[in-house]
């Protein structure tokens, strides 16, 4: 079905012409006809676009009552009688577009709710947006067009591009951070890292930790993420970087640019990634390694040595993966029973 306009407001109708020319795409048709939004194939009217990106969804194609379609050269053929194709080298980064320009970020509303409270000497650029309990604390900076969402809070001496939006009940302290920084409901940026000591009397005595977090431009921190500031150097999380809900990032963390870290990932301090390094989903990486430029991490993998660039690991400890299904080969016929048989053999 179509976006819920509750939530989403649609920028609607949008011509055939500024629809392609978003998506960076070609058609054949009327330039001036209008389309409503978007919609997946099974959902989408004549007055919406949709999009297909491998042939598996033909079935769904045939039937749809769609408008106008997205899709690769390979598949225009396969559109039915009716419908518009729009050939891009990308369908779903070309519908990414269509879609976002359906349905763009919602454009603030300037000003300073009276419920906010902004230190007298924090300085607050032009066009900005500062929503309900909002706190900006002494000495904070934040850059044209920002986006305070309601109960954030912005501490002292926080620096803050332009454009950054920080979602409602995100916080950010000890930071500097680029243009364009996004921190989804719940993120927490700067608070202090797990750094401990045991005392001569048995006692844990905490570390100071005299660090700062660096966001790079265009930063995304997910729901309920934490980055810890560093201990003595800082925490630095690339330009570009995606960084998804409930994943850790401890203190004095490096990333380079691109790097993509998934939900419920955890990264232990002082632990560095090179550029566009993924980490999937309940990964951990041990303090004080070095994972290579385009590494991939596999999913709950637990890594604890040195990662090489564009290398794969999956499995705990983590290794390469053709390695780690020959040792999972290996350790599933060691675990056979005398004389049982092989998977698949007959009886």
């Amino acid at each position: 079905m179509a976006a819920d306009p509750r939530f989403f407001p649609c920028a609607g109708p949008q011509t055939l012409a500024s629809i392609a020319t978003v998506a960076g795409g070609q058609y054949q048709g009327d330039a001036e006809r209008r389309f409503t939004g978007v919609a997946s194939l099974q959902a989408a009217t004549p007055d919406e676009v949709s999009f297909i990106d491998h042939r598996r969804h033909l079935p769904g194609l045939k039937q749809s009552q769609a408008g106008a379609v997205v899709l690769p050269a390979e598949l225009a053929a396969e559109v039915p009688e009716g419908c518009i194709a729009i050939v891009v080298a990308s369908a779903y980064l070309g519908f990414a577009r269509v879609a976002r320009l359906f349905h763009p970020v919602p454009a603030l509303e300037p000003g300073v709710h009276p419920t906010a409270v902004v230190a007298p000497d924090a300085e607050v650029g032009p066009g900005c947006e500062i929503g309900p309990y909002a706190v900006i604390g002494a000495g904070a900076i934040l850059g044209a067009g920002c986006a305070i969402g309601a109960h954030v809070v912005v501490g002292p001496g926080v620096e803050l591009g332009a454009g950054c939006r920080l979602h409602p009940h995100s916080c950010i302290s000890h930071a500097v951070a680029g243009a364009g920084v996004v921190l989804h409901p719940g993120a927490r940026v700067g608070q202090e890292g797990f750094g401990l000591l045991v005392g001569p009397d048995g006692r844990f005595e905490t570390v100071p930790q005299l660090g700062k977090v660096v966001l790079g431009d265009g930063v995304e921190v997910g729901a309920n993420s934490c980055i810890d500031r560093g201990s003595q150097s800082d925490t630095i999380i690339g330009p570009g970087s995606r960084i998804d809900n409930l994943a850790q990032i401890g203190h004095n963390v490096q990333t380079g640019k691109g790097c993509v870290i998934v939900a419920l990932a955890g990264i232990s301090g002082s632990a560095v990634l090179g550029d566009y390094v993924t980490v999937a989903a309940q990964a951990g990486i041990a303090g004080h390694l070095k994972v290579g430029r385009k590494a991939r991490i596999g999913a709950q993998a637990g890594v604890m040595n040195d990662v090489p660039e564009g290398i794969d690991v999956v499995g705990s400890p983590a290794w390469p993966v053709r390695e780690t299904f020959r040792a999972f080969s290996a350790l599933r016929k060691l675990a056979q029973p005398p004389g049982s048989k092989k998977a698949g053999e007959k009886t």
